[in-house]
């Protein structure tokens, strides 16, 4: 953090007495430049990268680690800067052991969830590569792949896409995307996931590389740098941050989550710090399991709507799937029916991203009465959805 950094840190007290937040900080959607103790990590991609560095295309490689490793903190802030180099001029690299000027592939990061049939991946490659609007609708993907063929074939030296969060609960799987993938020339994936690849992968096990959970003065250190870019001076200290570290076992996301919604307790009380009790509170609004609001917020804008109003209906409305959508439909904000409300909510329990939990054992027709339990962090959620729609409204 740079001296501007600390003076603005420090102006963030309110003349009412109230924190101000940067909640990007805060944030466990976010990720910031430079991954608090991951340069091994960083290290290890570049090694298998690394024939792109004399202009030729690397093997495809694959990464892996549980949720909240760090994975798309690192991969996307490298690719970031890898894409920053290929888009200079002439996208050239000169150093001192490769004296001669070098054309680097382009780097491309994508995200699986917005990346799951053939058009959307076709799509998000052929965005990386061209400089003009690549259409979202309209065109098929027929049309899409001839385009997106044409470009890799004017590329020189190919291009590198690293594809994120595969594998998981709404998104293809790595022998999905690399069959996909196989007809396009000049195209070579580093694949990212939770799960360990089965030999069906075909990936040489050489260029598979595991990353274990963060430990624990680790973690506590990326509470203490995010609340040092988020939070005002004094805002929490080491021992809080140790006790949310302890408990979040190695998780960055359901660490971030809790300091977050920890935070929204303390600025809902109009406090200027964290206390035990915040921490406890915040701790205790993250479920674990939690699906990661990465995945929550990458939702479509009338879902994610429905999610935000089911945050804020009363806990009795929440008893069934049926008095839930009733109550949401009836506030009349989201100008959606009560059926189409109550269909999304089947379809977010599907997605495993809200749980329907049995009142009782019952021998009618049909699903069972359940109430509506949150599986992502809720708390955490609506303050991150109210803040995105405040400054879209602005």
């Amino acid at each position: 953090m740079d001296i501007d950094a600390r003076i603005e840190r420090r102006q963030r007290l309110r003349s009412d007495g109230r924190l101000a937040i940067d909640d990007e900080w805060l944030s466990p959607v976010e990720h910031i430049n430079d991954p608090v103790a991951r340069g091994s990590v960083v290290e290890r991609l570049l090694d298998l990268l690394d024939p792109a560095f004399d202009g030729e295309l690397p093997a495809d490689s694959y990464l892996y680690g549980p949720k909240g490793a760090g994975k798309s903190a690192v991969v996307s802030a490298l690719f970031d800067r890898l894409s920053a180099v290929t888009h200079r001029s002439n996208a050239t690299i000169h150093t001192s052991t490769r004296v001669a000027e070098t054309r680097l592939p382009r780097f491309v990061y994508i995200d699986g969830r917005a990346a799951n049939t053939r058009f959307t991946l076709y799509r998000n490659l052929l965005d990386g590569l061209i400089a003009e609007t690549v259409p979202r609708q309209g065109v098929g993907t027929d049309w899409i792949l001839e385009r997106l063929t044409a470009a890799l074939e004017d590329e020189e030296t190919g291009i590198v896409a690293a594809v994120d969060h595969l594998g998981e609960s709404g998104t293809k799987t790595v022998e999905w995307l690399l069959q996909t993938v196989k007809p396009l020339p000049g195209l070579a994936c580093l694949t990212v996931s939770r799960e360990r690849p089965t030999p069906s992968v075909g990936i040489d096990d050489a260029r598979v590389f595991g990353i274990e959970p963060y430990q624990q003065h680790v973690l506590r250190d990326i509470l203490m740098t995010r609340a040092n870019g988020g939070l005002p001076s004094e805002g929490i200290d080491h021992e809080r941050a140790k006790m949310i570290a302890e408990w979040a076992d190695g998780d960055a996301h359901d660490a971030l989550a809790a300091l977050l919604s920890a935070t929204d307790i303390a600025t809902a009380d109009e406090r200027t710090r964290l206390r035990i009790a915040d921490i406890t509170a915040g701790i205790e609004a993250v479920p674990r399991p939690a699906v990661s609001l990465s995945k929550i917020v990458s939702l479509p804008a009338n879902k994610q709507a429905v999610l935000r109003a089911l945050v804020d209906i009363d806990t009795e409305d929440r008893e069934s799937v049926t008095t839930a959508a009733a109550a949401i439909a009836a506030d009349g904000a989201l100008a959606l029916s009560a059926d189409t409300v109550e269909r999304f909510l089947y379809q977010l329990a599907d997605a495993s991203i809200v749980q329907r939990v049995p009142h009782r054992q019952t021998t009618g027709k049909g699903r069972p009465p359940s109430r509506v339990e949150f599986r992502f962090p809720a708390r955490a959620f609506a303050r991150l959805y109210d803040a995105q729609n405040d400054s879209s409204d602005a």
